[in-house]
């Protein structure tokens, strides 16, 4: 058997030498592995070997194996130059970059994003970044979300361990750190660190625990807005709320509030935006974001005076003012990578 095998493998060295094309190294590898191959046949063998003699043929059958992979492994890479190299013709170098290969571009949401924050830029107001790692005091806490929330529920929050730490974000050591759940985050932040008047808008990604779906998605990106001054009224949230309105879906477009709730706005509402005139949002009013005035209770959270200043908050998803700006009815083609979906937007 030993013999056997060692004359299978001398033959597939000096044989695939000779090949060179796939027909010709699959008929040769099915008479060595096929299911009746001379290969398979010794190991169809064992069982008819004296007990004794079993092992040390088996071992000698595996190592055969390997060897007999590795040269097919060898000769079909050979082969796949071969084939290549008669695909392209002669004088072309393969190793050069294709001609072919188009420019790429922004994706779609950082487009979208790119365009609000031009709006508002022409306006007086500077983008603010921050974390996305954040203590319960900088998502919850001052913004007057109470410890009873359902927004607090680990079902909806992703919580991480106790056990992280990352640089100074915390204000109490037994403060657990989350991923935000928006970007007032950033606002807070802000109104910490700086001293009033304020514009500012904030971009970037959230985390909740939604369930995905066509309108949800555990990771998606928020964009919010915040101004104070003396004397800001809800007269200069409606007029920057339909300034935007108008700049991003033309002049007739208008805007709507609907009363609502939110713990760090009083009084609060929810933001409808009229425009029948674009075809692919098929209603004519729709649902955009929410906003409202700032409680004053934020603002002697972060030692302001409420009583001299004044100011409007706002927030939106980017996914959902892209998905009316261009028809998309499936909030999960932003994140599948799909190039048939992408290219729509070069």
């Amino acid at each position: 058997m030993e013999a056997k095998l060692n004359i299978i493998l001398e033959e597939a060295q000096e044989s695939l030498k000779n090949i060179s094309s796939r027909a010709e190294y699959e008929t040769f590898k099915a008479r060595l592995m096929g299911p009746r191959g001379s290969f398979t046949e010794c190991g169809k063998g064992i069982g008819k070997l004296p007990k004794h003699e079993r092992p040390i043929i088996g071992k000698h059958i595996n190592i055969i194996k390997k060897e007999l992979e590795l040269i097919f492994k060898q000769t079909l890479e050979r082969i796949q130059g071969i084939e290549l190299n008669q695909s392209l013709g002669t004088g072309i170098d393969p190793t050069l970059p294709s001609p072919d290969i188009s420019s790429g571009t922004h994706h779609i949401l950082s487009q979208v994003r790119r365009e609000i924050c031009s709006i508002f830029h022409k306006v007086g107001f500077t983008v603010a970044e921050g974390p996305e790692v954040e203590t319960e005091f900088y998502c919850f806490d001052a913004l007057n979300t109470p410890p009873d929330h359902p927004a607090r529920d680990a079902q909806d929050t992703y919580y991480l361990p106790q056990s992280f730490k990352s640089g100074n974000l915390s204000r109490r050591e037994d403060e657990r750190y989350v991923l935000r759940t928006h970007t007032s985050t950033v606002q807070v932040r802000t109104l910490l660190a700086e001293n009033p008047p304020l514009r500012i808008i904030s971009p970037g990604r959230c985390f909740r625990r939604d369930t995905m779906d066509a309108t949800h998605c555990a990771n998606f990106a928020q964009i919010e807005g915040l101004y104070v001054d003396k004397n800001v009224t809800v007269k200069d949230l409606k007029a920057i709320l339909d300034y935007f309105s108008r700049a991003l879906l033309g002049e007739k477009a208008r805007t709507r509030f609907r009363p609502h709730f939110f713990p760090y706005t009083e009084p609060s509402f929810e933001v409808d935006f009229y425009s029948a005139h674009l075809e692919k949002v098929g209603t004519e009013w729709i649902e955009v974001m929410g906003c409202g005035m700032i409680d004053p209770s934020l603002f002697e959270a972060v030692e302001y005076n409420p009583k001299e200043w004044t100011g409007y908050a706002f927030g939106m998803g980017l996914e959902r003012i892209a998905m009316i700006l261009y028809g998309v009815d499936d909030v999960r083609y932003f994140y599948q990578n799909d190039l048939r979906f992408l290219k729509q937007f070069l």
